[in-house]
């Protein structure tokens, strides 16, 4: 599995990452244990979860990663997130000095650890100004209970305040920013991925197969497989189970078939190709599903298919 660099920092993480989201909910102790343990033989050195992970079970997921790593926690990057809803009243949220501090010594309870590799601020606060959110985070840096900060969901001005803003205080800044991004859905190629590469940062994208649309799985006149992410009245196949990106995808299925790879591959080459993208970050339920979407980021795609692919989205 091959090791880069997020952004301009240190911090070396593999191409593919292990969205860890589905732990405690759809995925048990035992379910996540097997995953975790194929990511690893598989060479993912980068877990990816959040203290309100799964949504409406806040917290388990991280419990569950903790006990699944166990003596090989040293060996990996653990990220969690902080900052968006975690109780009813609305107390438990936000980039205030207060909770962070709170939330980030549940997290390292949870996770069974004494520090957090990477801690992201998982969604703009409005309320709280950025400079006592990256206050507070220095100080934890220091502390040595986190090692590298991040963001997630931020605007592409948001990202740049933060830059500077921790430049004029002397402190640690952001060194990588996580949203989606995958061949259906680009948008963060207009101004974050620029921002991204302007300021030295890494992009981390998630749902970069669309929720399994460009895994493969699911093709334009034909039901939805059944057992899937997409099916059951989720609320995610409203977002992404739609003709337009079914027909995105039978089209990147033809043209990763003349590249000689599936369109898995295709998918995960293409994000990867980017300076800014140090790895991807995928979720799975099965072990053999980890040992796949790890042969994917192995794929490399030329400056030429680069650019038919290319060509072929803005067709």
């Amino acid at each position: 599995m091959e090791l880069r660099s997020i952004g301009v920092s240190g911090l070396k993480v593999s191409a593919l990452g292990l969205g860890c989201n589905n732990f405690g909910g759809r995925q048990d102790e035992a379910a996540t244990k097997s995953v975790i343990h194929a990511a690893l033989d598989a060479g993912v050195t980068l877990f990816d979860t959040a203290d309100v992970y799964p949504m409406g079970m806040g917290g388990r997921s991280e419990e569950f990663v903790g006990k699944a790593l166990g003596a090989k926690r040293a060996d990996v990057v653990l990220a969690t997130k902080f900052g968006m809803k975690m109780d009813e009243a609305g107390l438990m949220q936000g980039g205030s000095r207060r909770y962070i501090i709170d939330a980030v010594e549940a997290s390292l309870k949870r996770l069974g650890t004494d520090w957090i590799d990477l801690l992201q601020f998982h969604t703009p606060d409005p309320s709280t100004p950025i400079d006592e959110t990256l206050r507070a985070l220095d100080d934890l840096i220091h502390a040595g209970k986190v090692r590298y900060i991040g963001c997630s969901n931020f605007a592409a001005w948001q990202m740049v305040e933060a830059h500077y803003v921790a430049r004029e205080l002397g402190a640690n800044r952001f060194i990588c920013t996580q949203d989606q991004y995958s061949l259906v859905a680009r948008k963060v190629e207009q101004d974050i991925l620029p921002v991204c590469a302007a300021y030295g940062m890494g992009f981390l994208p998630f749902f970069p197969l669309a929720s399994g649309i460009l895994s493969g799985k699911y093709l334009p006149g034909k039901p939805v497989p059944e057992n899937t992410r997409l099916t059951g009245g989720s609320p995610l196949a409203d977002k992404f189970l739609n003709q337009h990106n079914l027909d995105i995808a039978a089209k990147l299925s033809d043209l990763a078939e003349t590249f000689g790879c599936a369109l898995i591959d295709l998918a995960f080459a293409y994000l990867l190709k980017s300076p800014q993208v140090p790895s991807v970050i995928a979720g799975a339920s099965r072990p053999e599903q980890v040992a796949r979407n790890a042969e994917a980021a192995g794929f490399h795609l030329s400056d030429g298919q680069y650019g038919e692919v290319g060509a072929l989205l803005r067709a």
